[in-house]
């Protein structure tokens, strides 16, 4: 198990944790560190035991998972995905903002589970393209006042283009039928983004365009 990606699991669901217990413990290249059913736990164990990844419900007995990234978090030894549900999203969006590398829903597929992991341990987001279309229609109901900064200074209009799709939720080669461009022309205008930005991913790339107010077209 050497050099085996170390999972921390908690959930208050023991028959959902089993199911992911079995399913690394099944998957070379993977191992569980540790589990537990409550936040509080949860915390103290992953300070302890600094697995690379830790899988936290949002939704748990005393602390809930997003408190418990938020004492987690601050270390950076351990990457953090939250579980939910599309019903609760706001979590999520809080998470993203505290350094939370992403979040699953609890019914994705095994083989989703095994790739959000080996991302975010290879140091990138993982939130699925239509999850953070949802995201951002559900916490921007309501054109800005004013555009960001960034649509008129740093950003060229074609990479406005570009980061208002991605924020949609669109794929790379979505966003190249679409514009007219080939996927690694995509490719090249997500990276000088990500320097011009300071970020690492399509996720927080979106997240900040939800919050420049990117989504609208201009009038």
């Amino acid at each position: 198990m050497s050099g085996a990606v170390s999972v921390f699991l908690a959930d208050d669901d023991d028959r959902f944790r089993a199911a992911y217990r079995k399913l690394f413990d099944r998957t070379e290249g993977f191992r569980v560190a540790g589990e537990t059913g409550d936040g509080e736990t949860a915390a103290r164990l992953v300070g302890a035991l600094k697995p690379a990844v830790a899988l936290l419900d949002v939704q748990m007995p005393g602390l809930s998972g997003l408190e418990a990234a938020r004492r987690i978090l601050p270390d950076a030894a351990t990457r953090v995905i939250m579980l939910t549900t599309f019903d609760l999203d706001e979590y999520v969006y809080e998470a993203l903002t505290l350094g939370a590398s992403g979040f699953l829903l609890k019914n994705a597929s095994p083989q989703e589970v095994l790739q959000a992991v080996r991302t975010v341990h290879a140091g990138h987001a993982m939130l699925a393209p239509e999850v953070t279309a949802r995201l951002i229609r559900r916490f921007a109901p309501q054109p800005p006042a004013r555009r960001h900064a960034f649509a008129g200074q740093v950003l060229s209009e074609r990479e406005v283009q570009v980061v208002r799709l991605v924020a949609r939720g669109h794929s790379n080669q979505q966003i190249a039928d679409e514009l007219f461009l080939s996927v690694e022309t995509v490719r090249t205008y997500l990276r000088r983004m990500f320097a011009k930005l300071g970020v690492n991913d399509r996720t927080h790339l979106a997240v900040l365009a939800h919050e420049a107010g990117l989504l609208y077209e201009p009038r």
